[in-house]
């Protein structure tokens, strides 16, 4: 038997419900743990731990790379990183303290105290951190008695609104800000200078100068001549970037949630001029950083990098849509067009933790990863094949 209800009872019925739904209590929220205004990031789930997975379903964050093999750095700053989920709010951190562990280790006698002297027998150090968050950066440059240059780029970073500091001023600041004033000199420092200069300071940065800098030391003059094409300036020294001389290292540091930092440290180029800068503390050249893109960090003849910025070049590729490798591939052949003798190493990666690198004037360029990607190995040395020499001419059978 059919029952037909009227449209009018209908009507009723479904006020009623509705009322009934109106008139119970909301549900409980679980209040969160973070205020509203509060940039505190809650920690990793699996959602998260999803998102941030290759394509072999294995995951690339959080991660740590640096330039050549200093495993010792990368160790400690992934360390660092894994102390909250993720890797959260810890990138800053692993990149200063792993740095830092260079310095102290005093990697190769090209990172930290009592490396490189200059042509007065002194070290000095460059150092810098850059935020890809906000975009912010803390550098010194020319830094004197203060063997802590990447803490006290770090100081630049979160207790100025300067960019960079130089020289004195940047160590007298380093005191004011409770860092230990002391001599960046040691017995191994020194007996590289005196041997330098017995040997008639050969070789040297100087051009176009007299007495002559190729058969004995300064104080030189300028000498008056025609300006000189720019193949002339790859006579100005003989040094061979690779393993004892290669000046700096490059750290980057990403968590689950894409944020990024990058940071270098050097001692510079032995028996440079006083007051010289490398790339290591210019940011684009030394490092650059973007949560939006990825990171790159460079290493090499700083002299010739800081006036390409290749780490930008390479950041600016990926966002353009380049794989890592090809993006820093992209700042070295920049650098390649107008230098032919050029010696060093870009290292990009993407805000998804995919890397590659690329390097000119070495056989292989060494470098360090951390991550989750190989879960037997978090820690490994990998390498890249450099660029072929520009006047090597590959066959290609038929």
């Amino acid at each position: 038997m059919r029952v037909y209800v009227p449209g009018c009872v209908c009507l009723l019925w479904l006020a009623s419900s509705a009322s009934a739904d109106l008139s119970q209590p909301p549900a409980t929220t679980k209040p969160s743990p973070f205020p509203k205004n509060e940039k505190t990031t809650p920690p990793m789930n699996a959602d998260l731990q999803t998102k941030h997975r290759s394509r072999t379903n294995g995951p690339l964050l959080p991660m740590v790379i640096n330039t050549w093999n200093f495993t010792a750095a990368n160790v400690l700053a992934w360390r660092i990183l894994k102390q909250s989920p993720g890797g959260l709010r810890q990138t800053r951190n692993a990149v200063v303290e792993g740095c830092s562990k260079c310095e102290k280790l005093q990697c190769d006698g090209t990172v930290g105290y009592g490396g490189s002297p200059d042509e007065r027998g002194e070290t000095t150090l460059d150092a810098m951190v850059m935020d890809g968050l906000t975009m912010d950066v803390g550098a010194v440059a020319g830094l004197r008695r203060i063997k802590d240059a990447i803490k006290v780029a770090r100081f630049v970073l979160e207790h100025t609104h300067h960019t960079m500091l130089v020289g004195d001023a940047a160590a007298d600041f380093a005191v004011s800000m409770g860092f230990e004033s002391e001599s960046l000199v040691t017995p191994e420092s020194k007996e590289k200078w005196q041997q330098w200069t017995a040997e008639n300071c050969q070789p040297n940065f100087w051009k176009n100068v007299y007495p002559d800098p190729k058969i004995s030391c300064g104080p030189y003059k300028p000498k008056p001549t025609a300006l000189t094409r720019w193949k002339e300036d790859r006579a100005r020294y003989e040094y061979d970037i690779g393993h004892k001389n290669h000046d700096t290292i490059g750290m980057i540091a990403i968590d689950v949630e894409n944020n990024i930092h990058a940071g270098t440290s050097t001692n510079g180029a032995i028996h440079k001029i006083p007051g010289r800068v490398g790339d290591s503390p210019i940011p684009g050249a030394g490092a650059y950083a973007d949560n939006e893109v990825g990171a790159a960090v460079a290493t090499g003849d700083g002299d010739v990098m800081m006036r390409f910025l290749p780490s930008l070049l390479a950041v600016e590729a990926m966002r353009a849509g380049k794989p890592p490798a090809e993006a820093a591939e992209v700042g070295i052949r920049r650098i390649l067009k107008h230098h032919k003798d050029f010696v060093g190493a870009v290292i990009a990666v993407d805000r998804l933790g995919n890397y590659g690198a690329s390097c000119y004037g070495m056989k292989e360029f060494p470098f360090v990863v951390s991550s989750p990607a190989k879960m037997d190995q978090p820690t490994r040395h990998e390498q890249v094949r450099c660029i072929p020499p520009q006047d090597q001419v590959n066959v290609v059978k038929l």
